[in-house]
């Protein structure tokens, strides 16, 4: 099967290739056409003679002629998202498939099995806005079975690629954590939440070396030895053996209270060399009893409390998500466990909605609440922590309902009857604001009205004047 991006499919040994990102090339008109000679025999001679074999093991699977160099010095790493233009020709020079003809170019990852294994192994060698042909072997290219309608079985094909772009994988939604892998890894395993690894680490900091080691650490708890949060959340897609280099924004790194260990000051990006040297993956849920989950729960627990005491809250929240993980769907019999279960759950939910409500995402803050009120229906903190959330959001009526029932719970709650105050003052200014909004409008209206009225009158002015006219002028034909 190929993968679907951007509404075409991505190649693969059975399929044809086709994508797009939105840039055009200069060279939209480029192709091999008249320098390809007219039989397969001389073509393959051609690329024996003037090319080089690019293929890691020296099997002339790939050859490649460049003919445009592009611009010296960096090339793309496995996982790099490339666009190229393409065309892609049979040995007779029938064209098969072409991005100047889609006028659209092409955008996959490198070296993930996205596209043909010769498209991973030529784009790897080239630099950007480099031009280049490369001869491929049917086992490089679409294999014995070819492609329906379009290459023929146990075909060699000849591609002209031009690198336009290539940049890191991001590893977040906001690009905060960027990867580009030097040497891939090993098998398909990777450590998870809890895992324990081993790494070599080299940290970097305006091309000045800060940090040096081998280190092992429990993933998500990295910051225990030192080692910045981005690095321990790009574990969970590393492999053994793997070399990567990581960019981390700030908040990834060192934050806004920087690291005076190693002379870092607030706010800097780094970069990370990590080697995943070895890992030891955690238990997976399934793979626990209740008890060993309900023990380890307490001990997460602990944890996600250290975190949130020193401000560490991205840290805290994947504790008390692990305990939520573990328990959200155990039940049990005995009803001593089940109200321990209950228990967990209700102060996980709880302490992620005071940590997403630090962390300004309203969204997870009222998510978590309603956990807690489907487990506790008038549970006091968990309706006080949705009032705050929804206040955040600009809620207020909902805001105040919230607040309300805090104080039907706990008439003493000096807290929510302040935000009940606030909650109407903000209703008050809302319509207030409402009411000078649309008094602008309807005056708005009325002067529009009238600029109307008067053009009506005068055009019906000057109709009557005309209009007089016109008579007079016919009076004085007709005598």
């Amino acid at each position: 099967m190929g993968i679907r991006t951007g509404g075409h499919r991505l190649s693969s040994p059975e399929e044809s290739s086709a994508s797009a990102a939105q840039i055009i090339s200069p060279h939209a008109d480029m192709t091999t056409d008249q320098e390809l000679p007219p039989d397969g025999q001389s073509t393959t001679a051609l690329f024996t003679a003037k090319g080089i074999d690019v293929t890691p093991n020296k099997d002339q699977g790939v050859i490649k002629i460049v003919k445009r160099l592009g611009h010296a010095g960096d090339r793309p790493m496995i996982g790099d998202k490339v666009t190229v233009h393409y065309t892609g020709r049979l040995l007779n020079r029938k064209k098969f498939d072409c991005t100047h003809d889609r006028k659209e170019p092409f955008s996959f990852n490198v070296g993930k099995g996205q596209v043909l294994k010769a498209w991973d192994v030529g784009v790897s060698s080239m630099e950007r806005g480099e031009v280049a042909v490369f001869l491929c072997k049917p086992e490089y290219a679409y294999g014995v079975a070819g492609n329906p309608d379009k290459i023929p079985p146990n075909s060699a094909v000849v591609f002209e690629i031009e690198l336009l772009d290539f940049h890191a994988e991001s590893l977040t939604n906001d690009g905060g954590i960027l990867r580009r892998i030097k040497v891939k890894g090993e098998g398909f395993s990777n450590p998870n939440e809890g895992a324990k690894v081993h790494v070599h680490l080299e940290g970097s900091c305006g091309g000045r070396l800060f940090d040096c080691r081998d280190v092992s650490f429990v993933v998500g708890e990295a910051e225990d030895k030192g080692v910045p949060f981005g690095v321990d959340r790009a574990m969970d897609k590393m492999q053994k053996g793997e070399c990567c280099l990581l960019y981390l924004q700030s908040k990834y790194a060192f934050g806004s209270e920087g690291k005076a260990e190693f002379k870092i000051g607030p706010n800097k990006d780094v970069e990370y060399e990590v080697t995943l040297k070895d890992f030891q993956r955690a238990k997976e849920c399934w793979e626990m009893d209740l008890n060993e989950k309900l023990q380890l729960a307490a001990e997460v627990k602990i944890k996600g409390n250290q975190y949130f005491k020193v401000g560490r809250h991205f840290q805290a929240v994947i504790q008390y998500q692990r305990i939520v993980s573990w328990l959200e769907m155990e039940c049990s019999a005995e009803p001593e466990e089940q109200k321990r279960i209950q228990d967990f759950l209700l102060k996980s939910h709880l302490n992620l909605a005071l940590c997403y409500l630090r962390m300004k995402e309203p969204s997870h803050v009222v998510e978590n609440c309603n956990k807690v009120i489907e487990l506790d229906e008038h549970n006091e903190k968990a309706l006080y922590r949705r009032g705050e959330a929804r206040l955040l959001r600009n809620e207020f009526s909902l805001a105040m309902t919230d607040f309300q029932q805090v104080l039907q719970k706990n008439t003493s709650n000096r807290a929510a009857r302040a935000q009940i105050a606030i909650c109407q003052n903000k209703i008050k200014e809302h319509h207030e604001q409402d009411k000078r909004i649309y008094a602008n409008m309807f005056q708005k209206f009325a002067e529009q009205d009238a600029k109307t009225g008067k053009r009506k009158k005068r055009k019906s002015g000057v109709k009557g004047e005309i209009s007089l006219k016109r008579r007079r002028r016919s009076q004085e034909c007709s005598s």
